[in-house]
């Protein structure tokens, strides 16, 4: 694992990506901290990564695309399999790689709150809860993007593909509000994400009838649950939305709250997407 990992992070910092990562998250997260900060001299520093946070859907896929997609683009991942490597090292060596990208802005955002308590009092708890919120937020979306990856060798649809999964997991709570103005809008917005399930599915699998036919087989099974249980398929949506917001544990912490299931759900995410990469890659080990 550590072979792997040494190469895996000289490789984000020998080019460009590393950097130009670090830039842009780190940047987002400067600006929001002068706007609010240090021009409107506001303490609480723990908002400005509520509003960074948008930031992470779009950079962290950028971050992951590579890591398994370049192999299969390359031909590479053939000599990676059948090394003498474990597959729960070679998924830990390339993730644990893009955390440390990951963590080089995450680490200068400290400095700020350190900053800010030279010109008066900060709540440095809040502050750097909402940091290590932050960075498990993050943590979870890179694993989403890592398996998203190995699922294909185009780095672009790797990178579409985890930008949609995170912008549906970013607008979970405007999702669940739609539900409450009824059952027809309900039905409407489940459909809408069935078709964007599907479309990923054609696209990961290459398959434009593999994407139909679960539009079509879930459009079927959607309108006959529609119709004779309306309200159990609300609420079992609700449920599944629940376990989709993404990001509702960061905001706890952006509130002042030290949610320790915030962190359990973070891990459990990670530990999660891992598995399903570690099984991606078993299976195309053997085929």
């Amino acid at each position: 694992m550590l072979a792997i990992f040494k190469r895996e992070t000289r490789s984000y910092f020998t080019s460009v990506v590393g950097y130009v990562i670090i830039a842009a998250i780190f940047a987002f997260v400067a600006l929001y901290y002068a706007a609010n900060n240090l021009i409107l001299g506001s303490p609480d520093f723990a908002s400005i990564l509520y509003y960074s946070v948008m930031v992470l859907l779009f950079v962290l896929p950028a971050l992951s695309m590579r890591s398994f997609a370049d192999e299969r683009r390359n031909k590479t991942d053939q000599l990676l399999l059948t090394s003498p490597v474990g597959i729960p090292s070679i998924v830990l060596g390339k993730y644990l790689a893009q955390l440390v990208v990951f963590a080089v802005p995450v680490a200068l955002s400290c400095l700020m709150p350190l900053s800010m308590a030279l010109f008066g009092d900060v709540s440095f708890l809040s502050a750097y809860s909402a940091v290590f919120a932050f960075f498990l937020a993050g943590a979870a979306c890179i694993a989403i993007g890592t398996f998203l990856s190995a699922m294909t060798e185009n780095q672009i649809l790797s990178y579409l593909s985890t930008f949609a999964v995170l912008l549906i997991c970013y607008l979970m709570n405007s999702i669940q509000t739609l539900f409450t103005t009824g059952n027809t809008m309900a039905f409407i917005v489940f459909c809408v994400i069935l078709a964007v399930a599907a479309v990923l599915v054609g696209l990961l699998c290459k398959n434009v009838l593999a994407g139909s036919a679960v539009f079509c087989v879930g459009a079927v099974v959607l309108i006959l649950l529609f119709r004779l249980r309306p309200t159990w398929l609300l609420e079992a949506f609700n449920h599944v939305l629940d376990a989709l917001s993404l990001f509702d544990p960061f905001t706890d912490f952006v509130g002042g709250m030290f949610s320790l299931p915030g962190i359990v759900y973070y891990l459990s995410v990670i530990v999660l997407f891992l598995f399903l990469t570690g099984q991606a890659l078993e299976r195309r080990r053997w085929n």
